[in-house]
């Protein structure tokens, strides 16, 4: 048995976006996955992005505001921006914070959800840090925050915590290499595992990628900047990282479902028999 996890940037309601929502769906039926984690997820009066999305489809949804979206040209429809964490499974608790910011106005925070799942609850936190590629003195800040709330909402001697999102920052990058154990900020470390790294087959994993037009008109290079991080499975195998790959990353009818590329991964559901649980 498998836990699924997909995460993607919904670039909220930029370009086609009836046509592009039926792309998403497309991928959602295929892929089918158990937990969802949405960013720049749009809240307007009338209009819940997500809602509309997932339609019928057997969720719930826990979502946590970002940041105002004004529209300059539709005063009434002022809302917000955010990020969303859809489960298939009951959502027992769900809690969400404000990140570090750099006083700019730009604004960022974190939802997370403890859902009722067949392995047991599950902690799935959704998140998106700040774009700016300056900006990598706040993400660390952000990145300590957030892996100091995953590690609060961990179940207790349960699946180990999935942290997924858009962190607009490459692996490379301090705000990455603190969230993968590869060093410390401010004198404390933390280790979660990067599903591409473990299982991802090899390659770049670009998510951000000039292959598309909605990313090739911001003039930015290729870029793996979306992830799924896990933390360590436990000694059974719970928690163990089996696969993982880039998806919603193809055209059709000339419409891309984002002008991210999502990621998915599957992530061992059972204990293996006749193993010691860690």
């Amino acid at each position: 048995m498998a836990l699924s996890v997909l995460t993607l940037n919904l670039w909220h309601d930029s370009g086609p976006w009836p046509e592009r929502a039926a792309r998403i769906r497309g991928w959602i039926d295929r892929l089918a996955p158990d937990l969802i984690g949405f960013q720049e997820a749009l809240r307007v009066p009338g209009f819940d992005q997500v809602a509309e999305l997932l339609g019928a489809r057997p969720y719930h949804v826990a979502f946590a505001r970002a940041s105002a979206f004004p529209r300059a040209r539709e005063e009434t429809r002022r809302g917000e921006l955010g990020n969303a964490v859809a489960s298939r499974f009951p959502i027992a608790s769900q809690e969400s914070i404000a990140l570090p910011d750099a006083g700019d106005g730009e604004t960022r925070s974190a939802i997370s959800a403890t859902v009722h799942a067949p392995p047991g609850p599950v902690s799935i936190i959704c998140t998106h840090l700040n774009w700016k590629f300056r900006h990598g003195w706040v993400r660390e800040q952000q990145v300590v925050a957030l892996c100091d709330f995953a590690l609060r909402r961990r179940p207790k001697h349960g699946f180990p915590p999935i942290l997924v999102g858009d962190f607009n920052a490459e692996p490379e990058a301090a705000e990455i290499r603190y969230v993968t154990g590869l060093q410390s900020i401010g004198g404390w470390s933390v280790a979660f595992l990067d599903a591409w790294r473990v299982a991802g087959g090899g390659g770049p994993g670009v998510t951000w990628s000039n292959a598309n037009p909605y990313a090739r008109a911001e003039r930015e290079p290729d870029r793996r900047i979306d992830y799924i991080f896990s933390g360590l499975p436990r000694r059974d195998g719970l928690g163990q990282i089996t696969s993982c790959r880039v998806v919603c990353d193809a055209a059709e009818a000339g419409v891309w479902p984002s002008d991210h590329f999502g990621v998915y991964a599957e992530l061992r559901g059972e204990a293996l028999v006749g193993e010691a649980a860690g």
